[in-house]
């Protein structure tokens, strides 16, 4: 069966082309460029459409389109999503059907990561499973009795606007959510906030020097600073730890999954959280749910966009 995807996103768009044989998926070719500012949408999917021309021996015959909501996946259609201005009610389902004549399905780019994980990835052979993103935001997907479930109006699994704290670093316009404390935004606000402190007593950590501001901290430098054994690096580093597993036990006690899988940032540093994360599960999470639940990285690495793309064509 062969199986097209569009992986579309707010600094690059990609076409995916791939072969499924009911088990196993083969990635056979792939074309990229750089989203261009300005561009109308409808000149973005005609040059997609004319990418998968190229790439593309034979006609698809299911095509998938991964791409950051709001969206709407029943009708098909983008709402206004903050990284593509200009994206504002787009029916792209129906232009592409209309131009391969092919069933076209469309889910935000959380919910076809989750469906990537599950069918190629490390939830494979799972019936409840919870994809969590942790790269510069905290997105979820949610594939529960064996099905993706996205909800009343494609809201299911906004895991990062949970609060977990009065006060905390900031994400999804929430201070103190689970966003704030795990993503790289929080990690970077969190490695400012506790430089500061050390700053006022005489002392810069390794991933600071002076004149810095929080826009010059990535999660990266914070863990490249911890490995090295800074201590203020390694107690960032901690309390996101902590909060993970504060977060994930709200998931256990309330979806009681098989499998939680951590992408990006979590895949990368899981030593130098999952210590933390795990004692607060011991803590929190009801263990009958938390026994039968393995949290694990994420397998599909950089690739996942291209895995996503043609998972979502599965559906």
């Amino acid at each position: 069966m062969r199986v097209l995807g569009f992986d579309i996103g707010g600094t690059k768009c990609a076409v995916i082309t791939a072969d499924w044989d009911g088990k196993n998926i083969t990635i056979l070719n792939k074309s990229k460029y750089d989203t261009e500012k300005g561009t109308s949408p409808q000149a973005v999917i005609q040059r997609l459409i004319e990418m998968a021309e190229d790439i593309s021996d034979i006609k698809p015959q299911a095509i998938g389109i991964s791409c950051g909501g709001p969206l709407d996946s029943k009708r098909g259609v983008i709402m206004s999503p903050p990284n593509l201005v200009g994206w504002d009610n787009v029916e792209i389902v129906r232009q592409v059907e209309s131009h391969f004549g092919v069933k076209t399905l469309l889910q935000n780019d959380a919910n076809a990561c989750a469906v990537a994980e599950w069918k190629f990835g490390a939830g494979r052979g799972s019936e409840n499973m919870v994809f969590l993103t942790f790269g510069t935001g905290l997105g979820a997907g949610l594939i529960l009795n064996g099905r993706l479930y996205s909800g009343t109006n494609d809201n299911a699994g906004e895991l990062g606007h949970i609060r977990l704290e009065k006060f905390g670093p900031v994400g999804y316009g929430k201070k103190g959510s689970f966003e704030g404390f795990c993503s790289g935004g929080g990690i970077a606000q969190l490695g400012y906030m506790l430089a500061l402190e050390k700053i006022q007593t005489g002392e810069y950590p390794a991933y600071f020097r002076k004149g810095m501001t929080s826009q010059d901290i990535t999660a990266k430098s914070i863990a490249e600073a911890a490995l090295a054994g800074d201590s203020t690096a390694a107690e960032v580093y901690r309390v996101c730890g902590e909060h993970l597993g504060k977060g994930l036990s709200v998931i256990i006690d309330i979806l009681n999954p098989e499998v939680i899988v951590i992408g990006s940032i979590f895949a990368r540093s899981r030593d130098l959280l999952w210590q933390y994360a795990e004692t607060e599960i011991r803590k929190e999470a009801l263990s009958i749910s938390s026994e039968v639940c393995k949290v694990v990285p994420a397998e599909l690495g950089e690739e996942i966009g291209d895995y996503a793309a043609v998972a979502t064509a599965l559906l």
